[in-house]
């Protein structure tokens, strides 16, 4: 059994516990009040499962049940789980995902066997102390983004990222589905997208300045029954999926499928495949009215499988040195007026926000989008620091602050040699849980601004699940304090604490089999020797 002081995110407040409390035997029922049927299902699919408890229905005055309910006395997402001695556990919360995320420190609370997908001990007796716990959100934006261009995750992989999201109270998936590296979901009406843009002859392996490369093609895609079963998964567990197909930049897997969509007035566009290394392409989309034609035709498919409210356009790091040369570019700042090739891309950001705006969707971009101008109605992932989400917030745009020196998590834990293929600066455990979303400069009314926060994972040099779950953890697990919990300032936050926590934590991770990376260092399975990353010595900018 988990104390509730060793609970991860920390829940806002904790009555108890006592050494009275609440059995969970075979015998214990499940009462589901209306709207609460995700948290119903979870229970029994997941947890129930993990700790052999079959979690049959009961009536809701049943002693010692579950029982579970709507409250909207409470906020969104908040919830209170009571266990109360010789009377039952309850889960109250404000909407639906409210008790969902009661659910999360219940299984928690059951200690790691409930993070299991089978009993490992079925006979052993199993109590909760009495006790109360009540928790809310901070942000209502609780952020991880999955690159799956530059290595593919298949679909299984995913799904089990949900799961480890919600584990953590995290609600927002961005899904990073295109790049120059491969474009990774199906369109209907463009097969060549997958049959071309999904696969490369080989790849990079280690840093692009590395002599090293995987001769052997990788690839895959996404289905759209993939993708339809990924967005449900995600619902139920009450995870909103942002898909980010990425203009103009970042662009030549779908340029290398269709030729016409990039500057043939500058290079033969039919000579590009799919990119096999790293870094930033200077081949970028053509700004025609025949591009923006196919790229609604693709976000008209991609607004039927994703319901959310947010669709990301990237936007960053377009080379203009092709608009540059190019004379229909060219000819297109004349006779749009927009003076140069930053109010170019400005248009095209500006295009597509009016067309998702008229489709009641809202656009969403990298903080490149803020150069030339940007839409009333768009929002800004600032990832250059904090500027570009201090400058967004100030111009009444929404902001989810995720800053590459702070939370991108394919950056380096430790500056230690046998870190595998070391990136960036060094952001340890204790960095990202001293990390704070919204800058200090905002005023009450700019801050509001801040929906939340995002970890990011770029999987330039994380071929596989495991890499990537090394990249990610612990780290994710503090990320995930940060976004939840009420944390006072940086520099008085209890990190002690927080290790202490996480001593528990791993236990849980072990159960989920995470490939995280230890306290002490990497596994020898987990180094990389010999394969150059590119690290930066020194502390990251602040701002």
């Amino acid at each position: 059994m988990t104390s509730p002081t060793d609970l991860i995110p920390a829940p806002r407040a904790i009555e108890g516990p006592m050494r009275c409390g609440v059995p969970l035997d075979k015998g214990t029922t499940l009462w589901a009040g209306p709207g609460t049927g995700t948290t119903e299902r979870w229970l029994r699919s997941t947890l129930g499962p993990a700790l052999g408890l079959p979690l049959r229905p009961g009536s809701k005055d049943a002693r010692d049940s579950v029982r579970l309910c709507v409250d909207d006395s409470l906020e969104p997402e908040a919830y209170k789980l009571s266990v109360i001695a010789n009377w039952g556990v309850e889960i109250r919360g404000g909407d639906a995902a409210g008790v969902f995320w009661g659910a999360q420190t219940l299984r928690q609370l059951l200690g790691p066997e409930a993070f299991r997908k089978a009993p490992v001990r079925p006979d052993i007796e199993r109590g909760i102390p009495h006790q109360i716990i009540e928790d809310a959100p901070r942000f209502r934006w609780r952020g991880l983004m999955l690159d799956v261009s530059r290595h593919f995750m298949p679909k299984d992989g995913v799904l089990r990222y949900l799961d480890l999201m919600a584990a953590h109270k995290l609600n927002v998936f961005h899904f990073h589905l295109t790049d120059d590296q491969g474009w990774r979901i199906e369109i209907e009406r463009y097969p060549r997208l997958t049959e071309v843009g999904s696969w490369r002859a080989r790849t990079k392996f280690g840093h692009r300045a590395s002599p090293l490369w995987e001769e052997k093609p990788h690839g895959g895609y996404y289905t759209q029954d993939d993708i339809r079963e990924i967005v449900a998964y995600a619902a139920e567990r009450h995870i909103t999926v942002v898909p980010e197909i990425d203009v103009p930049g970042h662009s030549q897997a779908a340029i290398a499928a269709y030729p016409e969509l990039g500057n043939t007035d500058v290079i033969d566009t039919t000579s590009l495949s799919v990119w096999d290394t790293w870094g930033i392409s200077e081949n970028v989309l053509a700004p025609t009215d025949n591009t923006l034609r196919f790229y609604e035709g693709v976000f008209e498919e991609l607004l039927e499988l994703f319901p959310g409210e947010f669709i990301h356009v990237g936007g960053d790091e377009c080379l203009k040195d092709q608009w540059r040369a190019s004379p229909t570019a060219q000819a297109r700042i004349g006779e749009l007026g927009v003076g140069d090739e930053d109010g170019l891309q400005a248009w095209f950001i500006g295009h597509f926000d009016r067309w998702l705006t008229a489709r009641g969707r809202r656009l969403i971009g990298w903080d490149e989008i803020l150069e030339g101008g940007l839409a009333p109605g768009a929002a800004v992932s600032s990832w250059r620091g904090y500027a570009g989400g201090v400058t967004a917030a100030r111009a009444g745009h929404d902001v989810v602050m995720c800053p590459e020196q702070q939370v991108y998590l394919d950056h380096r834990q430790h500056e230690g040699a046998d870190e595998p293929v070391p990136i960036g600066y060094v952001r340890t455990l204790e960095d990202v849980y001293r990390f704070e979303p919204v800058p200090p400069e905002l005023t009450p009314a700019q801050a509001a601004h801040v929906l939340g926060t995002q970890a990011n994972l770029w999987t330039e040099v994380m071929e596989d699940h495991a890499r990537v779950d090394y990249q990610a953890f612990p780290r994710l697990s503090a990320f995930a304090e940060v976004a939840w919990s009420d944390l006072p300032a940086p520099a008085e936050r209890d990190f002690a604490d927080f290790e202490r926590r996480m001593t528990r934590h791993y236990e849980r991770l072990d159960a989920l089999g995470v490939s995280y990376r230890p306290p002490t260092g990497p596994l020898p399975w987990q180094q990389r020797p010999g394969v150059l990353g590119r690290p930066i010595e020194g502390a990251p900018p602040n701002r």
